[in-house]
């Protein structure tokens, strides 16, 4: 993981989230010129980490990482890391979609079939909307599974880490259509776009059929871009 690492710039913030007891803390902390801040919800582990770490002990938020306002904290460009709780993974990428104007790269660990979703391409079992929405803000990456036997105790499921660079270039669209568009897809997404998007289509017009006859997870990113293009 630390290997993988992209800061855009080293002397911007990088925020751990989930540190726990401080493993992957104090590999981050072996980087030259790392400006690093944790984020640890659990009330007994801000001490714990205060006494390994003494150097980040005025760096360390005790705070649930779904309640952060990061643009606010920040002036700067953030970059994100850790290994993420998965009970909320999900709910942490779409917290860095909406800040995204303050992440530039994100990177970590989540339960294998999240990385994968986060990942994959059209035509996979595994594309939908978490792949899609964060797609089309993100490059995304997937790096390695890691293996139950990695971890004391061992977990039931697999894990797999990710990373995600912000695109260059924000595509042109009404990002609360757009979202609403791959929503409804995916709700029916063994249908024909034109069943599933059925309830949307007043609001479009001149919508290319190849689209339509196509099922929502036949479509690429730059098809659902292209058909929130046809929004009236």
């Amino acid at each position: 993981m630390i290997e993988a690492l992209e800061f855009s710039e080293s002397n911007n913030p990088v925020i751990e989230v989930g540190p726990g007891e401080g493993k992957l803390t104090r590999a981050l902390l072996e980087l030259e010129g790392i400006d690093l801040w944790l984020v640890e919800k659990d009330d007994r582990l801000p001490a714990v980490l205060r006494r390994k770490f003494p150097q980040l002990s005025k760096k360390i938020i005790h705070q649930d990482i779904l309640g952060l306002k990061i643009d606010l904290l920040f002036k700067e460009q953030i970059s994100l890391v850790g290994n993420y709780p998965y009970n909320i993974s999900s709910q942490i990428v779409f917290l860095v979609i909406e800040q995204r104007h303050s992440i530039p790269f994100m990177m970590g660990m989540f339960q294998r079939e999240v990385a994968r979703r986060l990942a994959s391409s059209s035509g996979s079992k595994d594309y939908g909307v978490l792949s899609v929405l964060t797609q089309v803000y993100y490059d995304v990456e997937y790096l390695f599974d890691v293996e139950p036997e990695c971890f004391d105790p061992p977990p039931r499921v697999w894990s797999g880490v990710i990373k995600m660079n912000r695109k260059e270039k924000e595509p042109d669209m009404d990002p609360v259509f757009f979202k609403r568009l791959v929503k409804t897809a995916f709700q029916q997404r063994r249908k024909k776009m034109s069943n599933a998007i059925k309830s949307m289509l007043p609001m479009m017009k001149d919508v290319p059929s190849k689209f339509l006859d196509k099922r929502p997870d036949n479509l690429t990113v730059e098809d659902y871009l292209e058909i929130s293009a046809c929004k009236s």
